[in-house]
């Protein structure tokens, strides 16, 4: 095949990717598979096909999956937000650290003793598949969202737990063996870029946040290209300074996420779009790494499914549980906790590192890894709907909304606030006349139902998941986030 040929099989490929992505929510609803899996099997399956398909480098596989976990990060810590972070905070922490490592030891103890793989491998594989990504969960719901803490912990647990998963396999990979000098080089390290990556991020979101706030720029395209150079940027500073780049861009992600800024609803919609395809891509390009044929070995696929069945029944439970305790949490919530710890692009791209780092066997624990992944998204992953049912959890059907009215102001609005009417909320059925009674002087200016738009009177009543725009003294914001169930 000549060079043109083969370039037009890359673009037809990476275009055909990219109308995946495009599409993947579509496509969950009607296959019920997260599409991520749907993508790794396919390319793998084109690399084992066609001849033509060549596996990337290992370089390139982790330059590109660096870049996509960086932008994945960032979109994540912006949807959390600093209020909702502060409301999870304890429980967030605890299970993206030591619940990191309580799985991977239970993990470990697992292949040791169940499938007879050293305690150096074993630890490696234990390690790699430590860490959860709650996007594959969120993507086989569709367009039904979770309510409450259940969804933030599960987010903000992904965003702890990968820095610290790749941390610790890279320190593994470096201490070359299991000895009490190594543990405690792999303890300095971890500590060492943990401290230095939430340092940086802390003083990297505020630094971004007066950057957006008071740097004018002279296009509305130009406001999220100039948070996706700032985010890449902190995680490349971070990583020369020896810190996590990845919690630094999670950390400013999170720092900015609920500050007003110009045009930031353009930037977040940019950001969320772009991390949905930087994990299509993700996926990809790991789907080409893999060799089906070493996946069928007895050796790869049996303990794969047999460390996939037990962290799903037993090890991730056991580990979240402990790291709950004392959490407050209703039962169906925490349940859901403990299932929903699937397995994502992090995996498998720390599996990838064992093979850049030419560990003894590396094929096969990689393929380990892989088999877990794919036992993870497909069989755990399909069965999250009818857990989510089960468990009655609150959850809420979201709507595309096309249509957008609004108007452009060149200065900072005041004492304007948009909330959402929360079920149960002291807003919940309260006439507009009777917000007034109840805070004082306000002006409802726009009410949004399901419906479409809603005439606002002095009778008008609000239901739950109307989303309401008024006009209000700016210390009255805490009062209206209580009405209106935010708090």
């Amino acid at each position: 095949m000549s060079d043109s040929l083969r370039y037009a099989l890359v673009v037809l490929f990476s275009s055909a990717l990219g109308l995946v992505a495009v599409l993947a929510n579509r496509l969950t609803e009607r296959v019920k598979i997260p599409v991520p899996l749907l993508v790794l099997v396919g390319t793998a399956l084109a690399m084992h096909a066609l001849p033509a398909v060549r596996a990337p480098s290992e370089r390139v596989v982790e330059q590109v999956i660096t870049i996509a976990l960086v932008l994945v990060l960032f979109d994540g810590g912006m949807h959390i937000g600093p209020s909702r972070f502060r409301a999870a905070v304890a429980p967030i922490l605890s299970l993206g650290v030591v619940g990191t490592a309580l799985t991977a030891a239970g993990a470990a103890l697992m292949l040791h003793y169940a499938c007879e793989v050293g305690w150096f491998p074993a630890v490696l594989v234990a390690t790699a598949v430590a860490p959860t990504d709650p996007a594959v969960v969120f993507s086989v719901l569709g367009k039904r969202e979770i309510r409450g803490r259940s969804s933030t912990i599960l987010e903000g647990e992904s965003g702890a737990n990968d820095p610290v998963g790749i941390s610790l396999m890279s320190g593994l990979i470096a201490a070359g063996g299991l000895s009490a000098a190594g543990f405690a080089g792999v303890a300095a390290q971890f500590v060492l870029q943990m401290a230095i990556g939430l340092a940086f991020g802390v003083v990297g979101g505020r630094a971004l946040l007066v950057f957006m706030r008071r740097v004018a720029l002279p296009s509305e395209g130009l406001y999220p290209l100039r948070t996706l150079a700032s985010s890449l940027m902190l995680y490349g500073i971070t990583t020369l300074a020896h810190g996590s780049g990845f919690l630094a861009v999670f950390v400013a992600g999170i720092a900015i996420g609920d500050a007003r800024a110009p045009y930031k609803p353009e930037i977040k919609r940019f950001h969320a779009a772009l991390a949905g395809l930087a994990e299509i891509v993700a996926f990809a390009i790991l789907g080409l790494t893999v060799d089906v044929d070493v996946l069928l070995h007895p050796d790869v696929w049996i303990p794969g499914l047999l460390l996939g069945a037990a962290l799903t029944a037993l090890i991730r439970p056991a580990a979240a549980g402990a790291c709950l305790l004392g959490v407050r949490l209703e039962r169906n919530e925490r349940l859901f906790i403990l299932f929903a710890g699937l397995k994502g692009a992090v995996p498998i791209l720390l599996g990838e590192f064992l093979r850049a780092a030419h560990v003894a066997d590396a094929e096969r624990l990689y393929g380990i890894v892989v088999v877990v992944v794919v036992f993870s998204v497909l069989v755990q992953g399909g069965a999250v709907p009818g857990a989510a049912r089960l468990l009655r959890l609150p959850m809420r059907t979201v709507e595309t909304r096309p249509w957008e009215i609004g108007v452009r102001l060149a200065d900072e609005p005041h004492g304007v606030h948009r909330f959402s009417v929360a079920p149960g909320s002291a807003a919940e059925g309260c006439t507009v006349e009777g917000l007034g009674d109840r805070v004082g002087d306000i002006w409802v200016s726009i009410v949004v139902r399901t419906t479409g738009l809603v005439p606002v009177r002095g009778d008008t009543e609000l239901r739950a998941g109307d989303e309401v725009v008024l006009l209000a003294d700016p210390e009255l914001h805490d009062t209206l986030a209580d009405l209106f169930g935010h708090s």
